[in-house]
């Protein structure tokens, strides 16, 4: 899988912005990286916050619109 966008350096660009207001516990994890399950969590949720203000998040993959939906009825039916 290809990206269509560099992400090398988003974290030098978090500590750098002035939109994303940071913490101190956020500025110190994205120098140190996680050490915990949590921290990994967060900062995964600063990863996603800074492709959304660059406009990266249009190449996420699309969500399922329920094209593959069907109730248990219609699966019953096809049983008999």
């Amino acid at each position: 899988m290809t990206k269509e966008f560099d992400d090398t350096n988003w974290k030098q660009e978090i500590l750098g912005s002035l939109e994303f207001n940071q913490s101190k516990f956020a500025s110190k994890l994205l120098k140190n990286g996680a050490k915990s399950y949590m921290q990994g969590i967060y900062l995964g949720y600063l990863y996603s916050r800074w492709k959304k203000l660059k406009g990266y998040d249009k190449y996420d993959p699309k969500p399922n619109e329920g094209q593959l939906q069907s109730s248990f009825l219609e699966f019953e039916s096809k049983l008999r």
